[in-house]
């Protein structure tokens, strides 16, 4: 238990195998195995340990539950959702295993069950909540929701659910040094008690003071407590220990970047993406900085670069579009959408812009009040009726000259954000209804609003 709690795995792995083999009716040991197994990034070994965990004590929820977030990193779905349901059974108040359980139902495209299971863990766990929201937008859009998708991502947050663990606390427990507290700190994070954790990092800096991890994991612990000063300044500890250490780059320019100051968030990520060229996150934060910046060109090679290292991102083909739409270069953000629409098809955002742009382009040569009607009536056959979809009707029937129906859409959309409590776009959907009623399209395809870039 030393040898994991100061992360000498081989050493521990060693150990664990002994005790297993000495007493191989004691669930702790496979348990222990799971998760150092887990921590070296081997699944297969992690789910076959935690498996004869499970064997020995089967009614164990904690147990239950690693294993079906385990088979879902598999993609084995059918066990994990057996496994999370059977922890459920055992223990009906679990927020993680009903989250594991949405994020399966989400994984196998039913989103009826996915909102069920994810709000449920939602109401169980509010100090969850901002990683519940993300997952609960990811099935809303895939219903068509998007009102209540937007709510959702903009209550988005970090971290992580897991179930409530003895045996592993009890081992993070044992040492007091600074990697023991530098661990201990980490599960608190997870936890999201930021006070507990940065007291925890603190510990841990009084015996390693110039330790980097530390400096950027108690950063870390204050930024999501609201310090976003004392954040800086451990960031900033973070690299006089280390001028090289990628996160603390990285949360800098993050940092700089969501206060204004948009030349030293620059700076930051620039330098995060030179230390690690396939650091994805950090480019594709780098590209947003650049656009929001008003430099559009860069931070399309950025995109790019994103898209090359992960062709599964929908942020950087969506950032690209909105980029080209920055250079007036609405013909090439027109093919990049109609691209996406067949790249990513379970991604209406792809769609929906199109839609706008068809409309409201600036661009005469790259509007299309036909297309985008056709868009518009498959939308309306396949998705539920929103504000969004409301206001991109109004603006497609605007561009074909039918002012009339354009306004009576527009009221719609007006309404349903109203009822969303949406009234900042409620006001902005009225101005863009007095051109209606002077007959006048709308030549501003979307606004800030209109698009989430999904992290």
């Amino acid at each position: 238990m030393l040898f994991m709690a100061a992360e000498y795995r081989d050493e521990a792995e060693r150990c664990f195998v002994a005790a297993q083999a000495l007493a191989p009716d004691d669930a702790r040991w496979p348990h222990y195995l799971a998760h150092l197994y887990r921590a070296q990034g081997d699944a297969e070994k992690s789910v076959a340990s935690f498996e004869r965990a499970r064997a020995l004590k089967p009614d164990d929820a904690t147990t239950l539950i690693w294993l079906g977030e385990a088979y879902l990193d598999q993609g084995r779905l059918d066990a994990a959702a057996a496994a999370l349901e059977q922890a459920l059974v055992k223990q009906p108040q679990s927020a993680a295993a009903s989250f594991w359980l949405g994020r399966v139902s989400l994984a196998r495209h039913d989103y009826a069950r996915a909102i069920g299971e994810l709000e449920r863990a939602l109401a169980l766990d509010r100090a969850a909540a901002p990683v519940i929201h993300y997952q609960l937008a990811m099935a809303y859009r895939q219903t068509g929701d998007l009102t209540r998708a937007d709510q959702h991502l903009r209550q988005r947050g970090p971290g992580e659910i897991h179930p409530p663990d003895p045996l592993m606390q009890e081992l993070e427990s044992v040492l007091d040094s600074a990697v023991a507290y530098e661990v201990r700190g980490a599960r608190a994070l997870e936890a999201h008690d930021w006070t507990a954790a940065g007291a925890l990092f603190r510990r841990g800096l009084e015996l390693a003071p110039n330790d980097p991890s530390l400096h950027h994991k108690l950063g870390t612990a204050l930024v999501m407590g609201g310090d976003a000063r004392g954040a800086a300044a451990e960031f900033d500890a973070a690299l006089r220990s280390s001028p090289t250490f990628v996160k603390a780059h990285y949360s800098l320019g993050v940092l700089m970047g969501s206060s204004g100051r948009l030349d030293k968030a620059i700076e930051h990520l620039s330098a995060a993406v030179k230390q690690d060229p396939n650091y994805v996150e950090a480019r594709l934060r780098l590209a947003d900085v650049l656009r929001g910046a008003g430099r559009p060109a860069d931070a399309i090679a950025q995109y790019e670069q994103v898209e090359r290292l992960d062709a599964r991102s929908i942020e950087a083909p969506l950032g690209s579009v909105l980029a080209l739409a920055a250079l007036e270069r609405y013909g090439a953000a027109r093919d990049r959408l109609t691209q996406a629409m067949k790249q990513y098809p379970t991604h209406p955002v792809f769609v929906h812009l199109l839609v706008r742009l068809l409309a409201a382009a600036p661009d005469d040569r790259v509007r299309d009040g036909r297309a985008a009607e056709a868009l518009m009536r498959d939308l309306l056959a396949h998705e539920e009726r929103t504000s969004d979809i409301d206001e991109m009707m109004a603006m497609t029937m605007a561009e074909e000259g039918q002012f009339g129906e354009a306004v009576t859409w527009q009221r719609e959309a007006m309404a349903a954000a109203e009822h969303a409590g949406r009234h900042d776009r409620a006001q902005r959907l009225a101005q863009m209804l007095s051109r209606y009623e002077r007959r006048q399209p709308c030549r501003t395809p979307w606004s800030d609003d209109d698009v989430q870039i999904i992290p």
